[in-house]
């Protein structure tokens, strides 16, 4: 059993701190907003993500997670230091380390023995050298520490599944015991090992975002070459993915990747591309792609509604960039609800989960958790968000419910065939219209 310090409880360390004492290790997971911390300390989760309030609630329970504003006095109690604080990304493309910085000179005013930290944020290349300088200077009186890389690979919605089964652990260290020490620290959670240098380690978790997001970008110009042509981008998906070099995964067309991971990772590794003086021309495509696909969506919904939205009552289904989360950040549906007020559309939403927080960010709108009333009176309905929810919808009741029967689908989460058959004029991406169909 180790003691073990999580500092910053935003995504990635509130999962992390969980499943670590829900392994049995005693957790303190720390944070500079006081009122988060009592809030946390209550029960109170603030973020959407299944499983993790009831996670957090029996380690609590347990005595083995605890929250704090003491850094002081978790990093005392604790031999393996997490830093798990926010890396955003700067106009400029670089990433913003100030949290990071900060929260690494802080213990190193704090530390009175050896300790390893282990940095779990997304960071760029060379980082773990920074640190060990920051360190350095910011030191009372020498005190010896070691710096292990190790990547998270989280993905909102499954995050406690994606810990306790990962595909692999990347630890990236100049020193052997403290990267075996981590790899220890793991071995409940399972997963193939990468030991590495840690600038293959920082490197690893960009470079696999970003070809995640290539793969996406890529099925979405498929689509539009399908929407040319006359094919459709789902059967060419689907034989595309039965090729065991390629797979069937990130291969959905639609309007594009959103969150807190990909948009930022890509902007990153492009910078730091950049700042090693190489042009890395296919992430730029990349993100190009992804930016001209929501104002296609766009133009697609317009062409839906006879050319012109002004004045035309919408329905827009998901918020949320994915589902089984809240989270907004570079959601594509924002950006699509924001060009449709932009050409005079009057716009309802629907999102289970992110409506209180979308409210906020849509002046305008209203936004709400109940997808029928949503859709009142609307003369089309969008689908921004592949929620489950929306596959068991009562197109009946839909339909009666809807000034016309029009549905325009981001996700394809619908065959075209079944819609028509439901009386509904179905739009999606990159598949040939139904009869019936526009």
């Amino acid at each position: 059993m180790e003691r073990i310090a999580v500092i910053g409880t935003g995504y990635v360390g509130l999962v992390t701190g969980c499943c670590y004492a829900e392994i049995g290790h005693e957790v303190i997971c720390v944070d500079i907003d006081p009122d988060k911390v009592r809030r946390l300390s209550l029960g109170e989760i603030p973020i959407y993500e299944p499983g993790l309030g009831e996670l957090a609630a029996s380690n609590q329970a347990a005595g083995r997670l605890s929250f704090t504003t003491d850094l002081a006095r978790a990093v005392q109690d604790s031999s393996i230091l997490f830093i798990a604080v926010g890396t955003p990304t700067l106009e400029n493309g670089e990433v913003d380390m100030q949290q990071v910085r900060g929260a690494v000179e802080t213990l190193a005013r704090q530390m009175d023995d050896y300790k390893i930290i282990v940095m779990k944020s997304t960071v760029p290349v060379g980082t773990s050298r920074r640190i060990r300088q920051w360190m350095e200077e910011g030191q009372l009186r020498p005190v010896s520490f070691s710096v292990v890389s190790n990547p998270e690979f989280l993905r909102e919605g499954t995050a406690i599944h994606d810990t306790f089964h990962p595909d692999r652990v990347v630890i990236g260290s100049d020193d052997a015991d403290a990267a075996l020490r981590v790899e220890k620290l793991q071995a409940a959670f399972g997963g193939e090992v990468v030991r590495t240098d840690p600038e293959s380690a920082e490197l690893i978790k960009y470079a696999s975002n970003a070809f995640l997001a290539a793969k996406i970008s890529f099925i979405n110009e498929m689509a539009n070459v399908c929407e040319k042509v006359g094919a459709d981008v789902s059967l060419v998906a689907r034989g595309m993915g039965l090729d065991n070099r390629i797979g069937p995964k990130f291969l959905q067309a639609g309007i594009g990747y959103g969150g807190s991971c990909f948009p930022k990772d890509t902007r990153a590794q492009l910078k730091i591309a950049q700042n090693a003086d190489y042009d890395f021309r296919i992430l730029r495509a990349v993100i190009e792609v992804n930016t001209l696909q929501r104002e296609r969506f766009v133009e697609k919904v317009t062409a839906a509604l006879g050319g012109n939205v002004s004045g035309r009552s919408i329905a827009v289904w998901g918020l949320a960039f994915k589902p089984n989360t809240d989270d907004l950040r570079d959601a594509p549906a924002l950006d699509i609800i924001r060009s449709l007020q932009e050409r005079g559309a009057v716009v309802t939403a629907y999102d289970p989960a992110a409506a209180s927080k979308a409210s906020v960010l849509l002046p305008g709108v209203r936004c709400l958790t109940d997808p029928y009333e949503a859709a009142e009176n609307a003369e089309a309905v969008v689908i921004a968000t592949d929620w489950q929810d929306l596959r068991r919808i009562d197109f009946d009741r839909l339909r009666s419910l809807v000034r016309e029967p029009l549905i325009i689908d981001g996700r394809n989460m619908f065959a075209p065939a079944e819609m028509a058959e439901k009386g509904f004029t179905y739009v999606s991406v990159g598949r040939p219209a139904f009869p019936g169909a526009v």
